[in-house]
C-alpha cells in the first residue's frame, strides 16, 4: 500500500470513530438529561424538540448555571437538578456563568 492510501484510510477510520463517539442526548419521556460533572456538561451538544425538557444534574460540589448570553439562565445547585422547557428559538450556545470554560450547545430539531 502507498503512504497516501494508508493516510486516507487512517483519516477515514479516525473520522468514523469520532462520529461514533460524539454523544447526542436522546429524549426519554420528553426529558433530555445532561450531567454536570468535573466542570463539564455531558453531553455538551444536545438535540431537542420544542416542548421537551432539558434536565441538568449537577454532580459537582459547587454551583453551576446554564447561561445563554443575552437570554435565559438556569441555576444548577450542587447535588441537585434544574430544568428548562425548550422553546422555539432555543438553538443556542450556553455556558456556566461561574466557569465560562464550561460550554454546551442546544439544537432545536423538527
Amino acid at each position: 500500500m502507498t503512504t497516501t492510501l494508508i493516510r486516507r484510510r487512517s483519516l477515514l477510520l479516525a473520522g468514523s470513530m469520532l462520529l461514533a463517539v460524539r454523544a447526542v442526548a436522546k429524549a426519554h419521556n420528553g426529558t433530555v438529561h445532561v450531567t454536570v460533572e468535573k466542570l463539564a456538561f455531558t453531553p455538551a451538544e444536545i438535540d431537542v424538540r420544542v416542548g421537551e425538557t432539558i434536565e441538568w444534574t449537577n454532580r459537582d460540589p459547587f454551583a453551576h448555571t446554564a447561561t445563554v448570553k443575552g437570554g435565559w439562565e438556569v441555576p444548577i445547585p450542587p447535588g441537585k437538578s434544574a430544568t428548562h422547557v425548550v422553546a422555539p428559538g432555543d438553538t443556542v450556545d450556553y455556558f456556566c456563568r461561574w466557569h465560562p470554560n464550561m460550554k454546551g450547545r442546544i439544537k432545536v430539531i423538527a
